[in-house]
């Protein structure tokens, strides 16, 4: 069964996740009101994130940097960018 949210970025009626995504407070922030197109789009920018900036994900400062930016993607002012990044042409 599809649980709907009010999506920080989509808007209410939007298709939920279906467990948290991250323990704690910032996990259950981001289940009760991030869709699932939202969370993918996250997830994009996370890759980038990751590439860019030559990250490892087992590496805890790594991952505490991007939790951080996860909180900055829903929650605040938006994840930021890499130095010199130029998006893709299309």
């Amino acid at each position: 069964m599809t649980r709907n949210v009010d999506c920080v970025r989509y808007g209410a009626g939007q298709e939920g996740l279906e467990r948290a995504p991250y323990p704690g407070e910032l996990g259950q922030r981001i289940l009760a009101r991030v869709s699932r197109r939202a969370w993918n789009d996250w997830l994009a920018q996370q890759t980038m994130l990751i590439n860019e900036n030559r990250l490892s994900p087992v590496d805890p400062k790594a991952r505490a940097f991007l939790q951080q930016q996860a909180e900055a993607y829903f929650f605040g002012d938006g994840s930021e960018r890499p130095p010199g990044y130029s998006p893709p042409q299309a």
